[in-house]
């Protein structure tokens, strides 16, 4: 016997697929603005999302008084075209803010005021072109290079002072030594050393961090015809700009299906000295789900399914991990990786290269078909035609699915697909709920909407054989620190 299902058309929105025009136009007047916030704050703006016909990409929201970017210049509606020399403009909403917030202390961004926004693209101009424009000449970027002494033998790195210039410093290296093979040029210009700007440091004082740096020594070093046009359009040079191939301590990308028992790790918030606080995973259960996928006792959590928590709460983590489902992603590193990055103040996470969001994407998609039945958090945001999906029902029954999602729009973006059954909306419960009340929620949740939904033959399955929805990880509170800081906005 096959149940009838009812769809709602009325609910479905059409949501053409964002285009950006490849004109080669660039009469855009564009702008630059340079942010450096302290230790412990943000650079006080909110981002957001813009997806109309005159106001796509990422425009400036809030603005803090007195923030980082108020002093930079960095006014509400301006629209962000690059980050760290990167245009963005095309890029995730997502990967953009998670680019912002994994730049440290400096940020530089290239931003266009609305209006001219606006008639740039009501024009069809090519922003991509406007900000090469911009820029003027040819540059490489900056080379960030660790260098690993060899035994018996010194770095082959020899820094001198640049006359006339003060706390500048341009570098020779040695013949097949360890600096040429980091990746140091002769006659590049040193830029940062172990965490710290150069410009900052006197000759002794950076002759001191040398002799103590041990066998290993990290700069951060540009070649001079790229310095010059850095400098001539007044762009600072940042280790977030870098390219880098020998970093050691690599994060590591764990994806863990839940077994019966949960993931079969432990999360703890520890504190270490000085004030320093860590997310660790422990107790690492033998053949458990965490265990298969890699992860060891005593490893550093830095994102869940993309998102940076080095700095959010412990109970705001494991509910991360739960509204999961029954899959989760993790991104992690060993504490002497940790230690390492903490030591030349940069984020673990600045030059990983591994889209967690785009394979987080990609296996939502594909284990609707085969595996074990999983729950899928969706969070979609509303566009100009709306969310861009139908909901469907059993006729006088509870309980709701997706009809119809709109190809193109932003709920095929989440992972959304046909015949999902709806867990819940906002974190709401809504399996024995109608479907009015349902569509009450998704309307209640404004601009965005989080949706945990299971594919139907995974619902099917654990319906038939009484598996419950909310078995979550094994996740427990063992340490509460309060002193860790959580901040909703860049």
């Amino acid at each position: 016997m096959f149940l009838k299902f009812t769809f709602n058309p009325k609910l479905g929105i059409d949501n053409p697929a964002l285009v950006i025009s490849d004109d080669t136009e660039s009469d855009v007047p564009l702008h630059l603005c340079r942010l450096k916030r302290e230790v412990g704050q943000g650079f006080g703006f909110h981002l957001e999302r813009r997806d109309g016909y005159l106001q796509q990409g990422h425009r400036v929201g809030r603005v803090e008084p007195w923030s980082a970017a108020e002093r930079s210049g960095l006014r509400e509606g301006h629209h962000l075209l690059e980050v760290n020399g990167e245009y963005v403009h095309h890029k995730e909403h997502a990967q953009v803010v998670r680019q912002i917030q994994e730049s440290g202390l400096l940020l530089y961004l290239i931003v266009v005021h609305s209006e001219d926004y606006e008639r740039a693209m009501s024009m069809k101009l090519d922003l991509r072109s406007a900000v090469s424009t911009y820029h003027g000449g040819v540059w490489s970027q900056p080379r960030l290079c660790h260098i690993t002494r060899e035994p018996g033998l010194d770095l082959g790195l020899i820094i001198k002072p640049i006359e006339g210039v003060k706390s500048g410093y341009r570098v020779s290296v040695a013949s097949e030594s360890s600096a040429e093979r980091a990746g140091v040029r002769c006659g590049d210009r040193l830029i940062w050393i172990n965490g710290t700007m150069v410009s900052t440091l006197t000759h002794s004082a950076l002759h001191k961090i040398v002799k103590k740096c041990g066998d290993h020594l990290t700069i951060l070093v540009i070649d001079s015809q790229s310095e010059k046009e850095f400098l001539h359009r007044n762009i600072p040079i940042l280790p977030c700009m870098a390219g880098s191939h020998n970093l050691p301590h690599r994060p590591k990308t764990l994806h863990l299906a839940q077994g019966p028992q949960g993931y079969g790790f432990l999360l703890r918030q520890e504190k270490f000295p000085p004030g320093r606080m860590a997310h660790m995973l422990r107790e690492v259960d033998e053949g458990s789900p965490a265990e298969r996928a890699g992860m060891d006792d005593g490893d550093v959590l830095l994102s869940v399914n993309g998102e940076p928590v080095e700095m959010s709460e412990h109970e705001d983590i494991v509910s991360m991990v739960r509204q999961s489902g029954q899959q989760v992603t993790l991104t992690c590193i060993s504490f002497s990786g940790k230690e390492f990055y903490e030591k030349i103040a940069l984020s673990p996470l600045l030059f990983y290269e591994d889209d967690i969001l785009d394979d987080k994407e990609n296996r939502n998609q594909s284990e609707q078909c085969a595996g074990p039945p999983c729950q899928r958090l969706c969070v979609l945001q509303k566009e100009t035609s709306g969310f861009g999906f139908s909901l469907g029902c059993v006729e006088n029954e509870p309980g709701t699915f997706i009809g119809q999602v709109t190809v193109g729009s932003g709920a095929e973006r989440a992972g959304l697909c046909e015949g999902d059954v709806v867990m819940e909306v906002n974190g709401h419960s809504v399996e024995r709920e109608y479907l009015k009340e349902v569509v009450r929620l998704i309307m209640c949740g404004g601009a965005s909407v989080q949706m945990l939904v299971m594919d139907r033959s995974g619902f099917n399955a654990a319906r038939q054989s009484a598996l419950p929805n909310d078995n979550n990880a094994k996740l427990q509170s063992k340490t509460k620190v309060s002193e860790a800081v959580h901040s909703s906005f860049v």
